[in-house]
């Protein structure tokens, strides 16, 4: 079974086209600057240069329809050119409300749940809901199915994912916490299991989605009972451009200060603020370790910021899971910065985490899962590359072939490694 893995973002298409027997990545790629202007896709297949190709999209249907294109003059030897190769298309939605628990196999009834949740993720849920479209009118005869980031977190009780704001809110709007990230917790929380030599039902951990966006998620017996983004991705961590946990009244205050509308203060907090904010050049961690090197104040400060909100959500995770088997990092800073690791974890041996410093400093390869514990740390201290469109392919399988229960069901024995391009 050929799989096509899609996530339709506001102007970009990505996506993945897996051979699921042969667990192995076949090609993928991106179209970029959708529906705005000079429009191009980037392809990669195995034993091949990247190709790029500048081709109009004013829409993502036009996307869609150029990835399809893209792939079937790459057919992989399954039938020769002009075929296209997919059995079954997953799509990655971010916003699936309390509705969705789990993924769905897209009928009418999903789509219009989909779109009845936009307001939880207006800059996402309305392209992925486009890419659905697109599909129904490419490929009428193939399933599709949806993966949603807010299912994992939906095992989180009212004390976590409730705010204290007016009740009403919540029985009106569904104004409460939903997280983000989700398919990326499930991964490192399975993976780090295996690493224990545990059941996922055994195991509290803490996982640290580190990347332009990021989250945290408390994991007790292998299900989230908190996480740090809320009702949108902006609560919770300092981010690459989105600030986090701020005070509320701020954006008010500001609004009356220097006369922004809603709209350019939502900008503000989610494109202008977090690591940009504070260093006002730099969003990618790496620009700001080379210039906090040399002296940038600003640059080091915003580090520091990281780290210090880092190390505070550890210590209040631990506090609710009580005991903690495992801290595990992943995403692109996760896995890359070790500077950010090892700031984040100063001072923590009161948790019993201890960190050995040079298995941090020399862990700073992508795609390699890493302990970086001390011999007598009591928490397990893991780096663990994140594998969130296996989770979709896992679930699509699974739907389609009948299997699915629910995500307890997959171990992820199989590395991120074995599921690679080549």
């Amino acid at each position: 079974m050929d799989i096509l893995a899609l996530n339709c973002g506001s102007s970009s298409v990505k996506y993945q086209l897996f051979d699921w027997e042969k667990k192995q990545l076949l090609a993928r790629g991106a179209v970029e600057r959708v529906a705005v202007s000079d429009s191009f896709i980037v392809h990669e297949v195995p034993g091949r240069e990247p190709v790029r190709k500048n081709h109009d999209c004013p829409d993502h249907c036009a996307a869609i329809s150029l990835v399809l294109d893209t792939l079937a003059q790459e057919s992989f030897n399954k039938g020769g050119k002009g075929v296209i190769p997919v059995d079954a298309v997953g799509h990655r939605v971010v916003a699936g409300g309390e509705h969705f628990t789990q993924s769905m196999l897209i009928t009418d009834e999903v789509l219009q749940g989909i779109r009845d949740v936009q307001h939880l993720a207006p800059l996402h849920n309305p392209h992925h809901v486009s890419g659905i479209e697109a599909i129904r009118t490419l490929l009428p005869n193939v399933p599709q199915v949806a993966v949603f980031d807010t299912a994992f977190h939906q095992t989180m009780p009212e004390r976590a994912y409730i705010y204290s704001l007016p009740y009403e809110w919540y029985r009106r709007y569904g104004v409460r916490r939903y997280g983000a990230h989700g398919s990326s917790h499930l991964y490192v929380s399975k993976r780090a299991a295996v690493l224990l030599k545990k059941a996922p039902r055994d195991c509290n951990l803490i996982t640290l989605h580190i990347g332009n966006g990021s989250s945290f998620c408390a994991v007790r017996n292998g299900e989230s009972v908190d996480t740090s983004m809320g009702m949108t991705p902006l609560e919770g961590a300092m981010m690459g451009t989105r600030c986090g946990d701020i005070d509320p009244a701020i954006p008010g205050f500001m609004m009356e200060r220097e006369g922004y509308t809603a709209k350019e203060m939502d900008a503000i907090l989610n494109k202008k603020s977090g690591v940009l904010g504070v260093t006002g050049r730099f969003s990618d961690r790496r620009d700001v370790l080379s210039h906090a090197e040399r002296g940038n104040r600003r640059c080091l400060l915003a580090l520091e910021l990281e780290a210090y909100r880092i190390r505070k959500y550890i210590g209040s995770y631990t506090a609710v899971l009580g005991r903690v088997d495992a801290l595990v990092f992943t995403a692109g800073v996760g896995e890359m910065g070790w500077k950010i690791r090892e700031m984040a974890l100063e001072n923590l041996d009161c948790l019993g985490i201890r960190m050995d410093r040079e298995k941090n400093r020399t862990a700073v390869y992508r795609d390699r899962e890493s302990d970086i514990s001390a011999a007598d740390s009591k928490v397990k201290i893991l780096i663990i590359p994140t594998n969130e469109e296996l989770v979709l392919i896992e679930d699509v399988v699974g739907i389609l072939n009948g299997t699915y229960k629910s995500h307890m069901e997959f171990d992820y024995s199989f590395t991120h490694e074995d599921f690679k391009i080549g």
